[in-house]
């Protein structure tokens, strides 16, 4: 959540600091603002969006050092006085600051006894003032930030500067990433690499409990207690052009259309068609060590969640491990049993979403295996993980997740393959494991031609208020994250449910306003799939069904039809269409696609 972008060397901060915000808007954009230091701090913010805060920045807003910041709110609503940067009363110290400072009550109480004055609701005003405290007696800005966030508790990236100390910018992370960037004489951060690719490709990613100093000749990093720390700058292999739209009306719409691409690079390598198994190096494990493990259990938050279910069935059905998948945000909370004989799998996106990140230092404390499927280099999860699997779908800027959905579905019927191949699955059902995932890139593309006839549908069905999906077995995830996109991007209401379920209750919510979404591969379970059509259509309930095969006019109103693959891996082409519909819906409604209300692409707070 927010964005935190920072500069220092000899050009004016300002355009660097607005252009880096823009491309970090889909972390957070309720508000924005803006700090440059020369000769005195001078701040822009607003509440609002950062073409806002461009509307409001002077063109003499000069200065060859400074901070920006862009919103998710936390401690109080949207607003100018909320936004960040936030001042210490003599406006000598400015902070920009993700994440959440848990004793930040108790903080602000002390120093109100002792005289300061708050302007703002935020947490972040209170590590102002703490800084500000100490800033003058002691001999560094790195000094003061480093015994200020002594008496804090809580997740935190922060960038700070001090107008009467010019010249450097102090940086630092506890659970809310931060990378720098590294230039010709000139030095950049920012909590997310998307701001610093058209300046700089080499980066280094700070550690939980580390703080930087950048000057513009250079940095040098340092723990908490004070110990310097060597960090090795590495190369990121992402381009500027990666966060364009590229032509596309949306993100969003791009990213939907990237997927036979991305899927070929997310299969790139892996398939092995002699042996008819995945190679899998960086799970850093051998034949013996992946027989040794009795059970899976994926973990995610969101749309990782839901594609962590279909990783689960998959591992089960192919290599017969029992595999189940759970939010992350819920399993770090109930005290889980850290079973030496299981193997737990993290998804992440940006790998640095904090649910999961806490879930896996909880299991690395209990001595839990742990491999991750990240999407992001050099993320935090990537680093704290044993091995793992690699998306390589590129950066995804729209909130909501597609490609990196599908990739990550990819990924595991990968893993299931590869354990499979391990334990029992024969050469044969490899092989035919091995055919239908080289199929997918076309086939996903035959899927994107239908775009015409989705989008009428779309704005069909957008007039409804409420939507329910269903889908039984390997369909309900599909369901869960059809329902998930239509009401994340379109704010259409939108209920899954498993398909057997609906006669146990939700059936009587079914009738004319109440449209439903089947999802019907055409496999074992099709004749009852089509028996809870004629459940619904009794009930007067429309329904669009999803699936192999144009149902009877008496079962659906609308179908969508998608190519065949191997049963296994039928959920993986199901939820393109459920993309685009939901894409469509929120069009048809005049929605903010990319930014939808009250989210943010990278939730790296509780």
């Amino acid at each position: 959540m927010c964005g935190i972008v920072a500069y220092v060397g000899a050009k004016d901060a300002a355009p660097i600091l607005l252009e880096g915000l823009q491309r970090l808007e889909y972390r957070g954009y309720d508000s924005a603002g803006v700090v440059v230091s020369n000769k005195g701090l001078k701040v822009r913010k607003v509440k609002g969006r950062v073409a806002d805060l461009a509307k409001v920045v002077p063109a003499r807003f000069k200065g060859g050092l400074g901070i920006g910041h862009t919103r998710w709110a936390t401690h109080g609503v949207p607003s100018d006085v909320n936004a960040h940067p936030h001042l210490s009363a003599d406006e000598r110290v400015a902070v920009v600051h993700n994440g959440i400072i848990e004793n930040a009550d108790e903080l602000r109480a002390k120093l109100e006894a002792d005289g300061a004055v708050f302007v703002s609701e935020t947490d972040t005003e209170v590590l102002a003032h703490l800084i500000a405290r100490t800033v003058e007696d002691t001999p560094s800005l790195e000094e003061a930030v480093r015994l200020a966030l002594k008496s804090v508790v809580g997740t935190y990236g922060i960038a700070v500067i001090d107008g009467q100390r010019p010249g450097e910018v102090v940086v630092a992370r506890n659970g809310s990433p931060i990378v720098l960037g590294i230039g010709e004489k000139e030095m950049f951060a920012a909590s997310d690499v998307a701001a610093l690719v058209r300046y700089t490709r080499q980066v280094v990613h700070l550690e939980d409990g580390e703080l930087a100093v950048l000057k513009a000749d250079g940095f040098h990093t340092f723990a908490s207690g004070g110990r310097e720390t060597a960090k090795e700058p590495l190369t990121v292999d992402v381009e500027a052009g990666h966060y364009d739209t590229g032509g596309y009306e949306h993100y969003l719409l791009k990213e939907i259309s990237e997927q036979p691409d991305t899927v070929a690079r997310t299969l790139r390598g892996r398939l092995d068609e002699r042996f008819h198994i995945a190679h899998l190096g960086g799970l850093n494990m051998d034949a013996r060590e992946t027989r040794s493990f009795r059970r899976v259990k994926i973990i995610g938050c969101g749309s990782a969640y839901y594609s962590g279910q279909i990783g689960a069935q998959l591992v089960e059905e192919l290599a017969r491990i029992p595999a189940d998948a759970e939010p992350a945000s819920e399993f770090r909370y109930r005290n889980p049993v850290v079973d030496p004989d299981t193997l737990y799998v993290a998804i992440s996106q940006s790998g640095e979403t904090y649910d999961t990140l806490a879930a896996v230092q909880e299991l690395k404390r209990k001595g839990g295996r742990v491999i991750g499927i990240v999407n992001a280099v050099g993320s935090a999860i990537a680093r704290e993980v044993d091995g793992g699997i690699y998306l390589h779908a590129g950066p995804e800027v729209s909130v909501a997740s597609t490609k990196a959905f599908t990739s990550t579905a990819i990924a595991f019927a990968l893993l299931a393959l590869h354990f499979g191949r391990v334990h029992d699955l024969s050469p044969a059902d490899g092989r035919r494991i091995v055919d239908g995932l080289a199929k997918l890139p076309d086939q996903i593309e035959e899927i994107l031609k239908q775009g015409d006839h989705i989008a009428e549908l779309a704005r069909k069905y957008a007039t409804n208020p409420s939507m329910m999906f269903v889908g039984r077995v390997r369909g309900y995830p599909v369901a869960r994250e059809g329902a998930q996109k239509l009401k994340e991007i379109s704010y259409i209401h939108a209920e899954a449910y498993p398909a057997s379920e609906l006669k146990h209750g939700p059936l009587a919510l079914i009738g004319p306003d109440m449209p439903t979404v089947a999802i019907v591969p055409d496999d074992e379970l099709l004749d009852k799939n089509l028996t809870t059509l004629g459940e619904i259509r009794a009930r007067g309930g429309n329904v669009l069904m999803v699936g192999h095969r144009r149902p009877d006019a008496k079962l659906a109103d609308d179908s969508i039809v998608v190519p065949k693959n191997e049963i296994e891996l039928d959920p993986i082409l199901l939820t393109i269409p459920l993309q685009l519909l939901a894409y469509h819906a929120a069009v048809a409604l005049e929605r903010d696609v990319d930014r939808p209300r009250n989210l943010a692409k990278s939730v790296t707070v509780e």
